[in-house]
């Protein structure tokens, strides 16, 4: 799992527990490493302190000896004294000539520690090296003993005989003490992961907390809403920034909202401005040339002068109209349709809509007989009546027109769709096709499909289309039930 799918909290607290299991097993490591070097400096220590005194030892018996002292053979010491020497130290002895012969051994029974006679090399390596002592690991029974091999010297450093001492390390003492060691520390360790898990998921929380107030504020911030700034008690530094941050922000965009808001209201008045007067205009100019031609050619004496001014009248009254059913389709689209519980039949309510178009090459489909949603009868005729107009003025240069209403259902919307078989939309003005004052009519000021849009928009519904130059175009509106 990727690390950034993990909270800052979460992090911080895997990060504390991650620490202290580091140092932990570091502690542990190093008190293990410690207790093996103490006790294997202990171990070289006293076999060489055993084995200085076991030389010291053997030399007075030595010197003691008539025979030593007039041969100067380390032969003439008893197996007797041998032993004695081996049990007040608590160690095996072997002595051996210069030439590397046994001469006497604590032990003579215990056959596998005794060694006959010692290699050649291993007598040339004791005389080549530095403090003519050597020391051996060896496996006897599976257990590991230091062999150590020295000079036993008079008091002028002659080389009287070499002593071989197998040692046994005997760690019993330093293990039981490491395994209390480590009991104990292992307690203690533990006594702190539990203290660490507590600390470390208050401190991560108090941590994220702040952090999470200011992800919940950001979530909720919009240019369009009231943004509220952050104001936050206690946390680091580098939170307060975040904050100043966030609060400077929260002004900036509130500053950046009204003058949006502003100058979307001035282009829209701006636009709705030039399009009220451009309409206007187009029944002005034949209302004023009729009137100078009125003016220029009526003569109050002649025989039509009735007919003249009626005709004259008609046509006044015909722009009239027309201005009128500007203003009202402008009052229309600025009028948001306010939502109603009634409940409709949507079926009944739309066949009843498509019956007013009189075209035979109309057809209305229903899954069922009767479909009740929450809606507004007038305004639901206003969007099957702009739908199915612009499907006439979209098939009137077919030669075999065709246009179909149909409306389905499921679980939880109910469907309208309006499709013909004209000349579809071009893709260059599709995204403009809900937009007000666009039109690819001739005539007409292009409100009726951003005023059903909105009309939809206002029941919690859809529309989109889907078209095909040449083939047709689809309109289908989704209506909550």
């Amino acid at each position: 799992m990727s690390t950034r799918r993990f909270s800052i909290q979460s992090r911080i607290f895997i990060a504390m527990l991650l620490v202290i299991l580091l140092a932990s097993a570091m502690i542990i490591i190093v008190a293990i490493w410690q207790y093996r070097e103490q006790a294997k400096d202990y171990h070289d220590s006293r076999l060489q302190r055993k084995e200085n005194a076991i030389k010291t030892d053997i030399y007075n018996v030595l010197k003691s000896t008539a025979f030593f002292i007039e041969s100067g053979k380390p032969s003439s010491i008893t197996q007797k004294k041998i032993n004695e020497i081996s049990e007040v130290h608590k160690l095996k002895i072997d002595l051996y000539d210069l030439e590397g012969t046994l001469i006497k051994t604590s032990n003579p029974e215990d056959d596998e520690f005794i060694e006959s006679n010692l290699s050649i090399g291993l007598i040339k390596a004791l005389q080549n090296s530095p403090e003519h002592r050597l020391v051996f690991d060896k496996d006897y029974n599976g257990e590991i003993y230091k062999s150590s091999y020295s000079y036993i010297t008079d008091s002028n450093g002659k080389y009287l005989s070499i002593l071989h001492i197998p040692y046994l390390e005997k760690s019993d003492f330093y293990k039981n003490e490491l395994n209390e060691f480590l009991i104990r520390i292992s307690i203690v360790f533990l006594i702190i992961i539990l203290i660490a898990v507590v600390l470390g998921y208050l401190l991560s929380r108090f941590i994220s907390k702040s952090l999470k107030q200011v992800s919940e504020k950001m979530k909720q911030t919009g240019l369009n809403r009231t943004n509220e700034k952050i104001d936050i008690k206690g946390g680091s530094e580098e939170i307060h920034s975040l904050v100043e941050a966030y609060n400077n922000m929260i002004d900036q965009l509130e500053n950046s909202a009204v003058k949006l808001a502003q100058s979307e209201r001035e282009y829209a008045w701006r636009e709705m401005a030039k399009q009220v007067a451009h309409e206007i205009k187009n029944p002005l100019t034949p209302m004023r040339l009729s009137v100078q031609n009125f003016q220029r050619k009526f003569d109050p004496n002649a025989s039509d002068a009735k007919k003249i001014i009626s005709e004259f009248s008609h046509s006044i009254i015909q722009q009239i109209d027309t201005m009128n059913s500007i203003a009202t389709a402008f009052s229309d689209f600025a009028k948001m349709p306010v939502a109603k519980k009634e409940s409709i039949d949507m079926v009944g309510l739309t066949k009843h809509a498509v019956e007013i178009f009189t075209e035979p090459y109309i057809s209305f489909h229903s899954d069922k007989k009767q479909i009740q949603i929450q809606a507004d009868k007038t305004q639901l005729i206003r969007i099957i009546t702009n739908l199915l107009t612009n499907a006439l003025h979209a098939t009137s240069d077919i030669e075999s027109p065709k246009i179909e209403v149909r409306i389905t259902e499921n679980d939880k919307d109910v469907v309208l769709s309006v499709s013909d078989n004209g000349k579809g939309i071009a893709e260059e003005v599709r995204d403009k096709v809900f937009e007000p004052k666009f039109t690819t009519k001739s005539s007409g000021m292009g409100l009726g499909l951003s005023m059903v849009k909105n009309i939809v928009h206002a029941y919690g519904g859809d529309i989109d289309f889907i078209s095909e130059v040449g083939k047709g175009t689809v309109f289908k509106v989704t209506f909550p039930k």
